[in-house]
């Protein structure tokens, strides 16, 4: 089977033109066993931030903040909308540095390596710490097999059997009992939610330690959010997670720590108010605007 790649930077979008004639994908005789298939990970990684500050032009948006995120842990990053808390997520597998006028300073580290130093080149960077965004952005050019597959060739790695690293990949995602069928059609042609795990299932291919989640529910119905919150449970032991989200429900529902970001005033950069494990923030806060936030008072 041969599959059409794109080869770009992970996070850019799909190229315009199609590929002529995708080839269809083979479905697998049976499921995949151990060591068949399936591209071992390299582990869930810690990643931890030192003094980081963020920048557009002279705005600056984040302000020194200094987190670690644990390994095999869902971490939940809350706080109201111009607090930073995306571009902060963004600076952590250097897609920040994409944005035209973007500046950082402080470090990122990812199991004690900075990513911004000169031993993780930024395409390296980006398939070790991979990305789900707000709106889902499968390849509409290509299959749902080819989504799936669409980052092997930027990373180098090799599958002893690509059917069985699709349907793997799918089957975490929590989707392949409803594509299994579906292989060669567009990526396109699934719905909201499916789509939104298609991309989830594309970042797993290429055996990232950490999965950035940016908002990933706030555009699905709450059928398709409780099937991602499933999945983002399910999928932490392999990988650790971080996620953006405005919803204090779903922070309580699947993150195991979090961290509010908070503003002092308009203009102001975003600085972290408190962090800890996500039971403590909720039901015993340190700080009083940790308390009046997640409880509704302000933001």
């Amino acid at each position: 089977m041969k599959i059409d790649l794109i080869d770009r930077e992970v996070g850019v979008q799909a190229p315009s033109a199609a590929p002529s004639r995708p080839e269809p994908f083979e479905q697998p005789s049976a499921r995949p066993q151990p060591g068949q298939g399936r591209v071992s990970g390299r582990g869930p990684a810690r990643i931890t931030t030192k003094d980081l500050s963020c920048w557009f032009g002279s705005n600056k948006v984040v302000e020194r903040v200094s987190l670690e995120m644990r390994p095999s842990r869902v971490t939940a990053l809350i706080g109201p909308s111009g607090c930073g808390k995306s571009t902060f997520l963004r600076s952590l597998n250097r897609m920040h540095e994409l944005i035209p006028s973007a500046a950082l300073a402080g470090s990122v580290e990812l199991d004690g390596v900075n990513v911004y130093g000169p031993d993780l080149k930024a395409t390296e960077t980006r398939l070790r710490i991979g990305m789900v965004f707000q709106k889902p952005n499968p390849f509409p050019a290509m299959t749902i097999a080819q989504n799936v597959l669409a980052g092997l060739r930027l990373s180098g790695s090799r599958a002893a059997s690509k059917d069985f690293l699709v349907e793997d990949c799918l089957r975490r995602a929590g989707l392949w009992k409803e594509t299994r069928n579906r292989l060669n059609e567009s990526g396109a042609a699934l719905s909201g939610g499916q789509q939104q795990r298609l991309c989830i299932a594309r970042a797993l291919a290429v055996r990232p330690q950490v999965l950035l989640m940016d908002e990933p529910c706030s555009a699905l119905d709450p059928i398709s959010t409780r099937v991602i919150e499933d999945t983002i449970n399910e999928l932490k032991h392999d990988v650790t997670i971080i996620i953006v989200t405005h919803n204090m429900q779903q922070a309580q529902r699947v993150s195991d720590d979090c961290a509010l970001f908070l503003i002092d005033n308009e203009g102001d950069p975003g600085r972290i108010v408190e962090y800890g494990e996500t039971r403590q923030i909720f039901q015993n806060p340190r700080d009083q605007r940790t308390a009046d936030y997640v409880t509704g008072r302000f933001g």
